[in-house]
């Protein structure tokens, strides 16, 4: 058994330490809002943050993660900026198909939990390994500027 501390909550899954944390949200927890897109760390799907930094959880161990703050997707209302996230997302009418959407919106997240007024460079580089099939890197840089806004009003 390993001990997880995930959105808040303790919890202890029966897997073995190398098996990705994607799997043992998805498969174990049924937590189902962080994606499997391509495996190997290259799509960002699958990002989760750990301890506050954006991680992808397709190729992060159990081993690696025990004794660390993991938060999902699920968890996205829990902070001010994960709102103005979603509030931000909602308004700028982000998603065309949705699929990358957890794994970009948590990326934003980090972003924002640490830089509270990105430059476009600033958010190219902390979004360049979140890929979107649908093309929506203008809505989603657009999302995030105004998700910077709404955070700084309500600070």
């Amino acid at each position: 058994m390993i001990t997880l501390t995930i959105n808040g909550k303790t919890r202890s899954v029966d897997a073995e330490p190398d098996t990705p944390l994607l799997w043992v949200l998805r498969d174990n927890l049924a937590m189902t809002g962080t994606k499997f897109g391509c495996g190997i760390a290259q799509c960002g799907a699958c990002t989760v943050h750990v301890d506050g930094a954006a991680t992808r959880s397709c190729v992060t161990p159990l081993s690696a993660v025990a004794g660390k703050k993991i938060t999902t997707i699920e968890a996205l209302g829990a902070s001010k900026v994960g709102k103005a996230v979603q509030q931000a997302w909602l308004e700028v009418d982000v998603p065309q198909c949705g699929y990358c959407q957890s794994g970009q919106i948590m990326s934003a997240i980090a972003l924002l939990a640490n830089n509270k007024n990105p430059s476009d460079a600033d958010i190219d580089s902390a979004m360049s390994g979140n890929i979107c099939r649908c093309g929506t890197y203008s809505q989603i840089r657009a999302a995030i500027h105004m998700a910077a806004n709404i955070a700084r009003k309500e600070a």
